[in-house]
């Protein structure tokens, strides 16, 4: 990891480095966190989902197709650094992240449905994340000058996704299938067990390369905060707009705001080479969400409605 910094270097050029055995750390570390999340995933989910389509298509709806929009939107307007720009697209493809059933459920919202989104959302991902990169990175200059200098084979990152989102959900859901007390008793521990490892795998990532974000965190902090509450705002208000129920409405705006920034944060030091700008807004994204999430669940959560 870098442990020096020149100021005069422009923040594109800036590559924050993790080396092979951090990354590595960080597959496994995801691949456990979303094994952990299926164990409390039954087929039944996605069945009840499928009885009630609308929910499903609105919550998949907010999260893929208006989420990206905007954030491209935003983007044309507000014209950040090519590499945040290129980071905010990323973590708008992402799906959204396994500590949203947690803050649904302290929010009130509907756990089980939160749970079912976030499998349902995993899976879309293996196409509607590499798609919605390549889209709109390629439709904005700036990002599109970016990709043109990284290989990124969309076939490549197909088969990562799938492997560190895909296979685990799938094994994950067949021992709970088939042996649910020893799901039960795996995920009491792994859950929270994954989530130190992913956090202290973050704050490592911060304390190596201190220099770079003590210089440039404050290029990136109101972005993030601006991009988390949008996405809030917008998953709410889809929910909202198709006439959703209250419970419904927390739990796609959880769905919606609170992303995958591990799985943004990993597919950058893939195939972007810890680019610093992408890795820099990803990283903190993956701690901000949490902060933000926590709070709007407690708000949520003492509300009587």
């Amino acid at each position: 990891m870098l442990s020096e910094i020149d100021v005069n270097i422009p923040i594109d050029n800036i590559k924050i480095n993790f080396d092979t055995e951090g990354l590595w750390i960080l597959n496994i570390a995801l691949a456990v966190i979303m094994f952990g999340v299926a164990l409390s995933i039954k087929l039944s989910d996605f069945k009840r989902l499928l009885q009630n389509p609308k929910v499903l298509l609105v919550g998949i709806f907010s999260q893929f197709i208006i989420l990206p929009a905007l954030t491209f939107a935003a983007i044309v307007i507000i014209k950040p650094h090519p590499s945040f720009a290129l980071g905010m697209m990323m973590i708008a493809a992402c799906p959204g992240g396994n500590v949203s059933n947690f803050f649904s459920k302290m929010a009130k919202g509907n756990a089980a449905l939160s749970v079912s989104l976030t499998a349902f959302a995993t899976v879309i991902c293996l196409i509607m994340t590499p798609f919605n990169l390549q889209f709109y990175g390629g439709l904005y200059e700036p990002t599109n000058e970016i990709l043109k200098t990284v290989e990124l084979n969309p076939f490549e990152l197909f088969k990562l996704i799938l492997l560190i989102l895909g296979i685990p959900i799938i094994i994950g859901m067949a021992l709970n299938h088939f042996y649910e007390n020893v799901a039960k008793k795996i995920e009491t521990v792994l859950k929270p067990f994954s989530m130190i490892v992913f956090l202290a795998l973050i704050t490592i990532a911060f304390y190596e390369n201190i220099e770079i974000f003590l210089e440039y965190i404050h290029l990136v902090a109101a972005l993030v905060i601006f991009h988390n509450i949008g996405a809030y705002v917008i998953g709410f208000y889809s929910a909202k707009s198709f006439g959703l129920k209250k419970r419904e409405q927390k739990t796609i705006s959880m769905e919606t705001g609170i992303q995958n920034g591990g799985l943004g944060l990993l597919l950058i030091f893939q195939f972007f080479d810890g680019l610093g700008g992408m890795a820099l807004l990803a990283a903190f994204w993956g701690i901000w969400d949490i902060f933000s999430g926590m709070l709007l669940g407690i708000y949520w959560g003492r509300k009587n409605d």
